[in-house]
Formats: C-alpha cells, structure tokens, sequence
C-alpha cells in the first residue's frame, strides 16, 4: 500500500499571506485539518515541498480553506496552486480509505509524444523526492521517474493519465 494519499487539490489563493481554497478528491472525505503535514505534488523547485497545515476551515460541502506553516509569501503561494496534497496514509482514519484504491496506481505514463511508457505501480516516498514507480510493458522492467515539476509535464485526473518528459537515457538506468 502507498505511504502518501491524494487528499486535496489547491485551486486558488484566498488572500495574500498564503491561505489556498483547496478542493478535496471526489472519492475521499477532507482530511487537511490543522498539524497534519502534507507533501505538495508535483514538488516545485523554488517553492516548499512540504507543510504543516495550521488553519482549515469548511467553505461548503466540497471546498476548504487551508493555510500551511512553510508558505511564507504570496510567490509562495501563487506558485503552489494547482499541486495536489498528499498527506501519509498513517495520518488518516484507516476505515475511511480500507477499501479505497491508490489514487495513482494504475495510472498510465506517456511521454510528451504520447508514447506509452507503462503503468503507475507504486509511488516510493524518498527524503530528496518521490519517485514513481512505473512497470514498464513486455516485462521489460521497472522505471523510477522523479515526481519534479521538469518531468511531471501533466496529469490528467479524469483519464489518469500522467505526461512527464523524461532526460535522456533515464529509462535505460
């Protein structure tokens, strides 16, 4: 079982000190509430990759605001709509999600061309960052692709597809 859940997705800022309008996944019950840490994917260069959430508060039956301790400023902010919030499996009610797939085992990876690559298997929580873990078609092995906003191109949720644009040679490792 994967370590990190899909939880929430940022879709706006609120104001100008880094509070989000989070939209949390259709299939799983808002679990951002305040001292869980959350992951931010895909992970940003220049930005937190990780926070604490401090404030959380219900807008209505499918929208929260959510404040996080690292995201000191409106770049910070800005920058971080759009990721998607992973929080640790450990943290959250097992009976909610005991029957529940992994949101993106499964899922297909294609390069930029479309080109299928395989299919989603794992997503391996490392210190640096996470990789997916992808079987590759015809036994041909298992790619780690790092989960970096230079790679991770695009992710399409309705078709869950993921498009990444890969360096030279990084299958071939």
């Amino acid at each position: 079982m994967r370590t990190w859940k899909d939880v929430a997705t940022l879709v706006k800022t609120r104001n100008l000190k880094g509070r989000f309008v989070a939209r949390y996944a259709a299939d799983f019950p808002f679990s951002l509430q305040e001292g869980v840490e959350v992951a931010f994917v895909p992970p940003q260069t220049d930005l937190p990759r990780r926070g604490v959430v401090t404030f959380s508060h219900e807008v209505d039956d499918s929208t929260f605001e959510v404040e996080f301790d690292t995201v000191q400023d409106e770049h910070d902010a800005h920058g971080l709509v759009g990721c998607h919030c992973l929080i640790r499996r450990d943290e959250i009610d097992e009976s909610l999600y005991e029957d529940e797939p992994a949101t993106w085992e499964g899922w297909e990876v294609v390069d930029e061309d479309g080109a299928f690559i395989g299919f989603v298997k794992d997503v391996a929580d490392n210190p640096g960052q996470a990789l997916l873990e992808v079987e590759r078609p015809d036994g041909v092995g298992t790619a780690y692709i790092p989960v970096v906003d230079e790679i991770i191109i695009g992710v399409d949720v309705p078709g869950s597809v993921i498009t990444v644009c890969l360096p030279k040679g990084l299958l071939d490792l």
